[in-house]
């Protein structure tokens, strides 16, 4: 059965956080979460890379069927060490695209984002989101074109949010 191609962004985070999964979300369903007006089509994450907590994403993503993402008619699973590294582990499930990341294009990865992150609770979910400004910097440094396109919806919800300068 194939995949999801849009991600069941609560119920990953749920999932997530029900498997005690240490994370924070970063990406587009970051920017949704702090309320800017956009859709995606994943759930980027920056997990914890110890043992312990890559093996509960793990044991997690195996109950998902996660499988890589990008490799025509195979349907590997993720591998232990892959989530250990710093790299990207890119990824379908039974929920929809998610990607899990060991540290983003700068270096940074869970232990550096953590306390940039503020804490949310969603339908019982308790999960880490990376902050505002945070977010703007990140999307800013990677220059992609659809990063350049969410940078003002990004920018004016940050200024809605302060509220009016005195």
């Amino acid at each position: 059965m194939p995949s999801p191609r849009e991600a069941d962004v609560g119920e990953l985070l749920r999932r997530l956080s029900d498997a005690g999964v240490e994370f924070v979300v970063v990406g587009g369903a970051a920017a949704v979460l702090h309320g800017a007006p956009i859709t995606t089509e994943d759930l980027d994450i920056v997990h914890r890379r110890t043992s312990e907590n890559v093996s509960r994403l793990k044991n997690l993503l195996d109950e998902l069927d996660a499988h890589v993402r990008e490799l025509a008619n195979r349907r590997l699973p993720p591998h232990e060490s892959a989530l250990l590294g710093e790299g990207h582990v890119l990824l379908s499930t039974s929920l929809g695209p998610l990607d899990c990341l060991g540290t983003l294009a700068d270096g940074l990865g869970f232990e550096e984002l953590v306390s940039h992150s503020e804490s949310f609770t969603d339908e019982g979910a308790e999960f880490r989101v990376v902050d505002l400004s945070t977010l703007i910097d990140i999307k800013t440094k990677t220059g992609r074109a659809k990063d350049r396109l969410m940078l003002p919806v990004l920018v004016a919800l940050a200024e809605e949010l302060e509220g009016p300068k005195s």
